[in-house]
């Protein structure tokens, strides 16, 4: 076959890169510590000192403003310690921030600032105002990330999340990442490239349109799970995700993050059985019942000669468009179960896969996400390992992806001695509603650093969706750099401090009783974000809490009586409106959850009146629950969709756009396959989804308990679907992107009206009632 120019420019690239790698490294006989630090320097960028210097003070810049140059000079070193930071005062009073990297200096930063300034930043607030007149304090401080790997992002992460975004929300989070000390991240925008490796194969366009899915459904057309579905991707998109991702690498390259790469892990559409029928293709497993048109694509299999070349075309495609820290990732096996259940055909997958990156780049390692070993009984111990030793220690990375609940390196033995991050996951769809582990990742991250032989490298936080608990990634990566565990008590207090820029014994309680409440989970249940005001109205829910209600009660009230220590112009009072939000809508999905228990309770008894008088209540709580929300610019459906029609790229693509977005938030799919997966708690989605869904349930019963027959669920979910759920996603119903009203005029008033009933009202707790305590907030 010859060679076109763009693969012989490809080629080029390649050798280019060979050429300067040197010598392989050797990690057979090293520990977990040493493998880390070995690895981290191996995966480096080789982004020049000058270069990361102006990109660490460029972000200084940007997060305190003009007079950085006055308040602070920065310094890249190599010859210090790996992921480590100085700080100490110049002669002129300026502040030294100086580190091993770029991203090691913002860490340096972000400690001034936290621990020794008393400022913080947060996703939604990455500016710092610094007094005028502020005499920065003389400090000699020094520090050294026990994780040599820093670890961030999810592949759904792209799409729950980042769907919609621009240059100027990516720097915004590029910013908090280098703060953050993030050193390994992933770029998985491939389409674009699809496209020239597809058709240069000669595969039609619309045979290439019915494989690639639309904008906000990517992440799981890229790992195989489905084709098709909310697409055509149009070239103009395809073109700006490229050119964007591009500028996105080379803002994380200059600060000197290492950045991931995908590679070919086998899922390819349809129509290239047509070109090659001689090849081995494998059907791929129906995922979550979507239907032919839209799963799934095939799988080639990986000892197939089609599978070498099309993994090397796209490959060198790959490093073309974006260069190379000689880490790339792919998950043949996402949430799909392998074609054949024998370990000499695992360890030939997984070595096939290896050596598709290793022909293109000798010193590649392969990022593997260990989602695919949870809870899933077809990976015995004898497949995970064939296929983990299938290649060399050390050229296999895992993400243990969800360690803080369900950590893999303890069944595997440590991944059988492959390095692996230990990370915490958290949310699933970039749900709402207060939860988090604090107490089981403090201790968590030591018992894997103590593990006999533990192959662990670094920490992480794998997140599909942002936005929501900042306390808990905050402190997981504050976590991970730590060498001990950190005092809970001492690290939650100090985070009320800086979060709001003052000490107050308030807020300090009011962050303890959240930390010992609703950040105390531990627990073996799927916490999925979905509680009864997000989900499909039926008698067949049971609401789950693993704390007293109480506690957030409490809480709510202490920050309500906090107003006054936080002048409305302070640059941290708009960070203390959002928490003042989170609460009363966590209190009110709380009270939801009793209403809930009460009414499936007066219709199994057949208590007419009750269920009626509950109903009202209900249908109040979603009125107070939208109130409070449309007060707040983070909790408004309005700014989704406006990103995601201003996202197209003309405006004959914004009406799919728009189904895009409203579509992931709903029914997920064409007939609600993953329904409610990605729900969120927004102004919008609570009047006219969420409500009327309820109303209508509500109206049902309230018949059937007067006509003195049973309830018909079945004909309630048809109904339902066709009247709310799957229309939804062809609206056009324009919301607010700005808040209306004063959240916490609204917020007083939601807890006047809820703490009586709340008070004496069971609290669920464990799966069972609890009598509330009689005393009043403190």
């Amino acid at each position: 076959m010859q060679l076109n120019w763009k693969l012989a420019l490809a080629l080029l690239a390649v050798l280019c890169l060979q050429l300067v790698q040197g010598s392989k490294p050797n990690w057979d006989a090293a520990s977990g510590p040493e493998m880390g630090l070995q690895m981290a320097a191996h995966l480096a960028p080789s982004t020049p000192k000058d270069v990361q210097k102006t990109a660490a003070m460029a972000v200084i810049s940007r997060v305190i403003g003009e007079r950085s140059s006055q308040l602070f000079n920065v310094q890249v070193n190599k010859n210090m310690d790996l992921r480590s930071f100085q700080i100490s005062m110049l002669d002129d009073g300026r502040i030294l921030l100086m580190g091993w990297d770029g991203v090691s200096v913002c860490k340096a930063l972000h400690h001034y600032l936290k621990y020794v300034l008393g400022k913080d930043v947060d996703w939604f607030k990455m500016r710092i105002e610094l007094p005028t007149n502020l005499q920065l304090p003389n400090v000699t401080i020094e520090s050294k990330s026990a994780s040599p790997i820093i670890y961030h992002q999810n592949v759904c992460t792209w799409s729950y999340s980042f769907a919609w975004w621009g240059i100027e929300q990516w720097r915004r989070h590029l910013d908090w990442m280098a703060l953050m000390g993030i050193s390994l991240t992933i770029a998985p925008v491939q389409e674009a490239i699809w496209v020239e490796v597809y058709t240069d194969m000669g595969l039609r366009m619309e045979e290439i349109d019915e494989h690639l899915a639309g904008p906000a459904f990517q992440a799981w057309q890229r790992m195989g799970n489905i084709r098709g579905w909310a697409g055509p991707l149009t070239p103009g998109w395809r073109r700006y995700q490229l050119l964007l991702q591009q500028e996105i690498i080379t803002a994380q390259h200059n600060l000197g993050m290492s950045v991931a790469l995908p590679a070919f892990a086998g899922h390819v559409p349809r129509a290239l059985k047509r070109l090659h029928p001689e090849s081995t293709f494998m059907e791929v497993q129906r995922w979550n019942q979507f239907p032919d048109r839209y799963c799934c694509g095939l799988f080639v299999e990986p000892t197939d000669n089609l599978f070498k070349e099309i993994a090397s075309r796209f490959l060198q495609n790959i490093i073309t468009k974006y260069g190379s820290n000689h880490i790339f990732f792919c998950d043949p096996f996402n949430e799909l179960e392998p074609p054949v259940a024998k370990p000499e055909y695992m360890r030939s997958t997984a070595a096939a896969i290896y050596e598709s990156m290793r022909g293109i780049d000798p010193q590649a390692i392969w990022l593997l996400q260990g989602w695919m070993f949870v809870k899933n009984p077809f990976w015995t111990t004898d497949m995970a390992e064939a296929f983990l030793t299938a290649a060399p220690r050390g050229r296999i990375l895992v993400l243990d992806l969800q360690s803080e609940q369900f950590p893999q390196y303890e069944l595997t033995r440590s991944y059988f001695g492959q390095p692996f991050i230990w990370c915490m996951l958290h949310n699933f769809g970039g749900t709402l509603g207060m939860f988090g582990s604090a107490k089981l990742i403090n201790s968590g991250i030591d018992e894997a650093r103590r593990l006999p032989n533990s192959s662990l490298v670094g920490t992480g936080i794998t997140p599909e969706g942002i936005g929501q608990n900042y306390v808990m990634y905050s402190f997981t990566l504050e976590r991970g750099w730590s060498n001990t565990s950190l005092d809970l008590d001492s690290w939650f207090t100090n985070f009320s401090h800086t979060r709001y820029g003052v000490k107050d014994e308030r807020l300090e309680q009011a962050w303890l009783l959240l930390k010992n409440s609703v950040y105390s989970f531990r627990g073996l249940q799927k916490m999925r974000g979905q509680y009864v005001v997000t989900r499909r109205p039926s008698f067949n829910q049971e609401p789950f809490t693993w704390y007293n209600a109480s506690a957030v009660l409490d809480a709510w009230h202490l920050l309500l009586t906090s107003r006054a220590i936080i002048p409305l112009e302070d640059d941290r009072y708009e960070i203390y409106e959002h928490d003042l939000v989170d609460i009363t809508r966590q209190f009110l999905q709380i009270s939801a959850d009793q209403l809930y228990v009460n009414l499936r309770s007066a219709y199994r008894k057949r208590q007419v009146a009750r269920f009626e008088f509950l109903s009202v209540k209900l249908l109040k709580l979603f009125d107070d629950m939208e109130l409070i929300l449309a007060s707040s610019r983070n909790f408004l459906l309005g700014n989704w969709l406006q990103q995601a029609k201003q996202a197209a790229p003309n405006t004959g693509e914004q009406r799919n756009f728009e189904f895009n977005a409203r579509n992931q938030i709903t029914a997920w799919g064409p007939d609600g396959q993953i329904l409610d997966y990605a729900c969120k708690q927004w102004s919008g989605l609570v009047s006219d989804y969420y409500r009327p869904r309820w109303r209508l349930f509500l109206e049902d019963v309230t018949v059937a308990l007067h006509a003195g027959r049973p309830y018909n669920g079945t004909a309630f979910k048809l109904k339902v679907s066709q009247e709310i759920e799957l229309p939804f996603s062809n609206k056009a119903d324009v919301y607010p992107v700005t808040p209306v009203g004063n959240t916490w005029l609204i917020s007083q008033d939601i807890f006047e009206t809820w703490k009586s009933y709340s008070r004496d009202t069971l609290f669920l707790h464990n799966n069972r009632l609890l009598v509330p305590r009689k005393s009043g907030p403190k």
